[in-house]
């Protein structure tokens, strides 16, 4: 059947040009601005008003040194993009939309000097109809950008309200969190027009929405559900109806049904499907779909989507005790995924530039064999690139709604707000098969005991009314978890130790410490440790006088502290690597070298004790989703890949740890430490192997066994005395494939030349 268009795209990207100033002059046409400023810059769109800036000239690059503070005298600017363009003589004026996919933030648009509309969130795509706005040949458009540091002082703050110091401004201003400032990222509150903007010329006959999803597999078939939202002209003559088709190798489908409204929903069930499953778990079967609108038999508009057949389910509760407690696993297909992940920050700080480092973000973490990562909420809604790619590559996406560590307001304008932002964001994402959970926040029900309250999260209007009917309404077959963490009724009243889901960040000291090993949640949804990066990386963000010692501003601004005169909660973080460090080596090295190494030791040890901490104990414990893969500007932090793509030694570490099958060690235990197989692999598995000390060169076990599906095998134990310091490697085959691990035994402080010499026995080192 033929595909028909639902409309004809024009790209309004490329060449722009851009003024800024003080004032709120409400230019309304390229002329009034050209009169003001006398002189325009250039700028590219997609783009971000400090990138233009530096390309123009006027400021450094804000990414190297203290430059990033040069950026906050820019905050207060009123900003104006403004191009012309052309309108072919051919369309159809009345039918002519304008898309702006990503404009940060709050704008007045003009298009021909007349005021098109307004937006005020940078999370959501908006649009506008053009009919009486636009002629044929040539227009114009500006976009006058507001400071969002003026805009938010219009609110009326609440007491309740709260937020870290340099991030109030973020409470009632739909940009991410981050940009005010965060530990992981500096505070840029940026501007501009950082995703595509296109005119779309739209046929009158169009699917307004289609939604595709399994509600149940049944042994060799499934239940589907169709939901259809289109315009049409009212014709009492006409018969409309739907063809349905869709195919994936030699899997077909196809559907016919007549139509009684514009909006329904069709149910149908489908045999022998081709599942969609998790990385690890089977293949990743995706459907090309198409939904074709027929009046009286005729095509009248298409759509094409791609469709992944699955059944997802969070199985979660709380119980009243201190050993590893409730229940926090992922139910896929009806079988038991162990989750092995990331969290995902942003790829970028300026945000016009992630969609270009996604694909090898993504090929990272699929190479780490993650099954899922987690999408923070100081984060926007990623770019559809990235949830297209997770389909293909088989990571499960939890995504945080957009609000992070602060208590929100809960008036009823800001409740619209935040009901009409989830909407737009369900219905863009919800077709994903990759699509596993949607989270309410990132620890703001933790929030409401910060700032001098001890609140009850549970009265939280936006988590536990707003959002989950939003769910319920555009995705009911995709569960809703309030927070992260959850601090339910349960919680409430018996304290936090009961929490089976839980971010393990502590005191940050010595990795295998009480706080870490002896955690009694189920699963771990952030996790993370300290690793310097690469004197090669160093180089490029801070300057030569600044390299070493440590103890300087520039490592301080890329630690991350975005405001360190003001909020001094981050200023410890340059001495805590430090001290992590000495933790395991017992001093701190004098040279920058050494520091980073030591420091990148100290990371992939502890980030590989994490890991096979939660695996080690599979299904005592469900899965672990550490902190975190990538940097999103050059810093020191606890990413395990920096800004430039450079891998700390915790990337290797890492992906042995998440091998399908590994061999490991569990912590000593009445002075024996045993070694066991974990495996997520559904079927069991035969493997020779053997455990060597690299410092002696002794084989202290040798054998082969069978290592049973989806689950962990002991195989073992070896003796191991109190003073004793070892760097075991354990190696084996499957199939005649070799793997290998290690294993470092004993209490730190280990001597750092020793643990070097032991790395480089290690295969590849």
């Amino acid at each position: 059947m033929k595909f028909f268009k639902q409309f004809e795209k024009q790209d309004m990207g490329g060449r722009w040009l851009f003024n800024y100033c003080d004032e709120t002059h409400s230019f309304n046409c390229i002329g009034e601005i050209e009169d003001y400023f006398k002189k325009s810059y250039e700028a590219i769109v997609p783009g971000n008003f400090e990138l233009d800036l530096h390309a123009n000239g006027i400021i450094p690059d804000p990414y190297y040194g203290i430059n990033i503070k040069i950026v906050r005298n820019y905050e207060y600017k009123h900003i104006w993009y403004y191009r012309k363009f052309q309108i072919d003589g051919a369309y159809d004026l009345q039918n002519a939309y304008i898309v702006l996919e990503g404009l940060d933030c709050i704008a007045d648009i003009y298009i021909n000097g007349k005021l098109l509309g307004y937006t005020d969130n940078m999370m959501i795509s908006h649009e506008f109809n053009l009919g009486n706005f636009i002629c044929h040949g040539e227009n114009e458009i500006v976009v006058h950008i507001k400071p969002v540091a003026i805009e938010a002082l219009k609110y009326d703050y609440p007491v309740l309200a709260s937020g870290f110091h340099a991030n109030y401004q973020s409470l009632y201003i739909r940009k991410p969190a981050h940009m005010f400032g965060w530990d992981i990222l500096p505070r840029i509150i940026s501007a501009g027009i950082y995703r595509p903007i296109y005119i779309e010329y739209r046929n009158p006959v169009v699917f307004n929405e289609c939604y595709l999803q399994t509600s149940a597999i049944n042994d060799d078939s499934c239940c589907m559900m169709f939901f259809y939202k289109c315009s049409f002209e009212k014709n009492p003559e006409a018969k409309w109806s739907i063809v349905l088709e869709g195919d994936c190798k030699d899997s077909y489908f196809r559907e016919e049904f007549e139509l009684a409204f514009q909006y329904g929903k069709h149910i149908f069930d489908f045999k022998n499907p081709l599942l969609w499953n998790p990385r690890g778990s089977g293949e990743q079967n995706l459907y090309t779909v198409s939904a074709t609108l027929l009046e009286n038999g005729s095509p009248r508009a298409s759509i094409r989507f791609r469709h992944g057949i699955r059944t997802i389910k969070l199985i979660r509760k709380t119980v009243s005790n201190d050993l590893p407690s409730g229940e926090f696993h992922f139910l896929v297909n009806g079988r038991k995924v162990f989750a092995k992940g990331t969290n995902w920050v942003p790829a970028d700080a300026f945000h016009s530039r992630d969609r270009e480092r996604i694909p090898a973000i993504l090929d990272m973490a699929a190479e780490l064999n993650c099954n899922i990562i987690r999408c923070w909420g100081g984060n926007l809604y990623e770019d559809d690139l990235f949830y297209d790619m997770c389909d293909e590559l088989g990571i499960m996406i939890w995504q945080d709604f957009a609000l992070a560590c602060a208590v929100y307001p809960q008036d009823l304008n800001f409740q619209e707000v935040i009901r009409h932002e989830a909407a737009a964001v369900i219905k863009r994402l919800r077709q994903h098969p990759c699509l596993a959970l949607w989270a309410g926040d990132n620890e703001c029900d933790q929030a409401h005991s910060w700032f001098g309250f001890d609140i009850n999260p549970n009265t939280n209007v936006l988590t536990r009314k707003i959002l989950p009917d939003c769910v319920r309404n555009h995705d009911p077959f995709r569960d809703f978890l309030p927070s992260s963490p959850y601090i339910d009724e349960n919680s409430w009243q018996k304290g936090e130790r009961h929490l089976p889901e839980n971010h393990l960040w502590g005191v940050r000291d010595y990795y295998k410490s009480d706080y870490y090993a002896k955690s009694t949640c189920r699963f771990a949804s952030e996790m993370g440790y300290h690793g310097c990066p690469s004197p090669e990386s160093i180089v490029k963000f801070i300057s030569p006088g600044n390299i070493w010692p440590y103890d300087n501003e520039e490592w301080l601004l890329h630690s991350t502290s975005p405001m360190p005169e003001i909020d001094k909660r981050y200023n410890f973080r340059v001495s805590l690597m430090a001290n992590q460090v000495k933790v395991l080596f017992g001093n701190i090295p004098d040279n920058i070298d050494d520091f980073s190494l030591a420091s990148q030791i100290s990371q992939a040890e502890a980030k590989k004790f994490f890991v096979e901490l939660f695996r080690g104990k599979k299904w005592m414990r469900t899965g672990i989703i550490w902190w975190n893969l990538m940097d999103g500007w050059p810093q020191f932090s606890d990413a395990i890949v920096d800004y430039y793509f450079n891998r700390k030694l915790a990337f290797d570490y890492i992906k042995r740890s998440q091998m399908d099958v590994v061999l490991m060690f569990r912590e000593p235990d009445k002075g024996f430490i045993e070694l066991v197989a974990c495996s997520d692999r559904p079927k069991s598995t035969f493997s020779n192997y053997k455990v060597t000390d690299l410092g002696t060169g002794e084989t202290l076990m040798e054998s082969t066994a069978v290592i049973n599906a989806d689950s962990v095998t002991s195989l073992g134990k070896i003796k191991l005395n109190k003073k004793d310091r070892r760097f075991l490697m354990i190696s084996w085959d499957i199939s005649g494939n070799p793997f290998f691990n290690h294993y470092l035994a004993g209490n730190p402080p280990f001597n750092y030349s020793w643990y070097k010499d032991c790395l480089k026995k290690l295969p590849g080192y």
